[in-house]
């Protein structure tokens, strides 16, 4: 069985070994391959030829990631889920008859709040980004039950995010920015603020209750200034890591159809982000 992460600049990225890894724990004949449309033979190939030739060559599914996420759907016969909601693929599978697109953006995120116990029904969540990620991120708030407060530095994009989340969900609670903090239980942040190339905070967390919790989307680094900042100040935080963690569970299972050992795959991404130079391998424990 083939797969393949599709998308610019990733050769960083850590999927293709946790997928491998879990495959082989599974005695499953599996290679995951990258293909980064910034490098030959990918570069200036039009993703539909990209997709008709890995199906042509038997691949069973493919991860879609930036700048491919909206594109890819052109491209498929059916959206499953979110994917059909948020307009945003991370995940293609080649069942023989169809071309599926689903977000595992969406799914993972919601699986990460769970797994790590931050309070969402009824609760008040302040979300900064409402780009394609935080799309993902603010329809699992939504459909946990929080009351979601929308900002971004585009002023346009919460606007148009909380009109399509409204019409998928008439009974959620969704405003648009800006928000007192402290009356914030949590707070998410789905921008690239944090990461090596976009340094800085999207918020601080100084402003927040020492009850309320903190979510970071962005794991490399793992531990962003952001996530320091609140565990500093006491307050609960879940890093990028658990969405990243979840993200490949669910997309294994999907592309292989194989059950995935969450515990056994946590302890593959704490091993890959080990092995990364000035990297913390500290991430929240799953739960299986």
């Amino acid at each position: 069985m083939r797969a393949a992460l599709v998308g610019a600049r990733i050769g960083q990225s850590l999927t293709p070994g946790m997928h491998e890894a879990e495959g082989r724990a599974h005695g499953l004949a599996y290679s995951y391959n990258s293909f980064d449309t910034d490098l030959a033979p990918w570069r200036g190939m039009a993703l539909g030829a990209i997709l008709d030739r890995v199906e042509a060559e038997g691949y069973r599914g493919l991860n879609i990631t930036h700048p491919h996420k909206m594109a890819v759907i052109a491209h498929l016969d059916r959206l499953s889920g979110a994917a059909a909601v948020l307009g945003t693929v991370n995940t293609v599978v080649f069942d023989g008859a169809e071309r599926v697109g689903h977000t595992t953006d969406y799914s993972g995120f919601a699986a990460a709040l769970r797994a790590s116990a931050l309070a969402a029904k009824d609760k008040r969540v302040v979300q900064f980004g409402a780009g394609g990620a935080g799309s993902a991120t603010a329809l699992a708030l939504v459909d946990a039950g929080a009351r979601v407060t929308l900002i971004d530095k585009d002023a346009d994009r919460p606007e148009a995010l909380a009109a399509k989340l409204r019409a998928a969900r008439p009974q959620s609670t969704i405003d648009i920015g800006p928000a007192d903090l402290v009356h914030a239980d949590g707070v998410v942040n789905a921008t690239p603020l944090g990461m090596d190339a976009y340094p800085g905070m999207a918020f601080d967390p100084s402003a927040l209750r020492p009850d309320a919790w903190v979510a970071d989307i962005v794991y490399f680094p793992l531990e962003t200034a952001l996530t320091t900042a609140a565990r500093a100040r006491g307050l609960k935080v879940m890093n990028g890591g658990a969405m990243a963690l979840y993200q490949a569970v669910d997309a294994f299972e999907l592309i292989t159809g194989l059950k995935a050992d969450t515990g056994r795959m946590q302890e593959t991404f704490d091993r890959l982000m080990a092995e990364r130079p000035n990297q913390c391998t500290e991430t929240p424990r799953a739960r299986p």
